[in-house]
């Protein structure tokens, strides 16, 4: 065997080798970006759960509107759907964003339903209403911290498949990027606070 062979097959067990390390890495990445999402999955079933709750109970106090409990059941079914979709979909961008926009329609339809309970004090001193109110801004909450790490995930995933050298394994592996999940809040509660002195 001549040396020039013993040198190209070391370079193509070597290429092979850091191939097979680059696969390895951006596999772990993937699955943990599918970790991620399935915390923040948990969360979102959750939320979606307590909304028909909030809904049955509030029924009985609200019958003439019913056009925005039905708008509630709605958004929350719609969803539900979108999440189910994104489970399966390894941070596939299109349903991560048509899951953004139905938990953002979810979040609208449960504001202009909190807007209702404020009005009517006899439903706001309803101790179930209460205990749903409280479970849906705790969950809120969890939602948020889900979301944050799924997004950490997501970076780190992205960075991964995106950095060359790496990034040729990504390619010819069919390793594609991820989506972001973004803040289900309304432009109008991100927004500073306005403060007015007199």
């Amino acid at each position: 065997m001549s040396y020039g062979l013993i040198s190209f097959l070391g370079l193509i067990a070597a290429a092979v080798g850091w191939s097979v390390v680059v696969f390895n890495r951006l596999v772990r990445h993937r699955n943990q970006m599918a970790n991620a999402f399935a915390q923040i999955d948990v969360q979102l079933k959750r939320r979606h759960d307590l909304v028909p709750n909030l809904v049955n109970t509030a029924r009985g106090y609200l019958q003439h509107e019913r056009q925005t409990l039905e708008s509630v059941t709605l958004a929350r079914q719609r969803a539900s759907d979108a999440r189910e979709a994104a489970a399966g979909a390894r941070g596939k961008t299109e349903l991560i964003e048509a899951l953004d926009r139905a938990e953002a329609g979810l979040t609208s339809a449960l504001g202009k339903l909190s807007l209702i309970v404020e009005a009517y004090p006899e439903l706001k001193a309803d101790q179930t209403i209460t205990r749903l109110s409280e479970e849906l801004t705790s969950t809120e909450n969890r939602i948020g911290f889900s979301r944050q790490a799924f997004n950490d995930a997501v970076n780190a995933y992205n960075d991964a498949i995106g950095q060359f050298p790496d990034s040729l394994v990504a390619t010819g592996c069919g390793f594609s990027p991820a989506g972001h999940l973004r803040s289900t809040q309304h432009a109008a509660e991100r927004a500073p606070v306005r403060v007015q002195l007199t």
